[in-house]
């Protein structure tokens, strides 16, 4: 990962987190602009299609708060998803107004190989750290996010 020049070891407690968590993301959004060059959906609709694979019955609204957008835009992009055959989405029972969202096999199997890419990136921007950082590094990123 190339860095701009105010990123020094000698420094690294005096940079804002933010800098740190905006180059990995550039770095990430570089790297998965150049593995999705051929695929038939975009960078920006792969964390929905996640989204979908590691929850399991989201609902269509709960994916507009999680990503803060329009409902247009996610129906529009569920719509997208659902005639590639990776979603189906069903009415709740409860609610008719409420549509439940679920990966489907072949939704599964096209994650994989997202999910695959991202190991693998991971891989390369830890390859200078130990199992026992990657873990240390793991827990405080969580407890980063949820003790809010």
């Amino acid at each position: 990962m190339k860095l701009p020049s105010q990123f020094q070891e000698k420094h690294y407690n005096e940079i804002l987190i933010y800098h740190y968590v905006e180059e990995l993301v550039s770095d990430y959004g570089t790297y998965a602009r150049e593995k999705m060059k051929k695929e038939d959906i975009t960078r920006a609709e792969l964390p929905f299609l996640l989204r979908i694979r590691y929850k399991e019955n989201t609902t269509q609204k709960e994916l507009v708060e999680l990503f803060n957008v329009s409902e247009g835009h996610t129906a529009k992009m569920l719509r997208k998803f659902e005639e590639k055959g990776y979603i189906k989405r069903y009415e709740n029972p409860e609610n008719h107004r409420i549509k439940i969202v679920r990966m489907t096999q072949k939704g599964i199997e096209k994650t994989d190989k997202y999910i695959k890419n991202i190991e693998i990136w991971e891989e390369k921007v830890t390859a200078n750290m130990t199992t026992e950082e990657i873990k240390t590094l793991k827990k405080l990123l969580f407890k980063t996010i949820t003790e809010k």
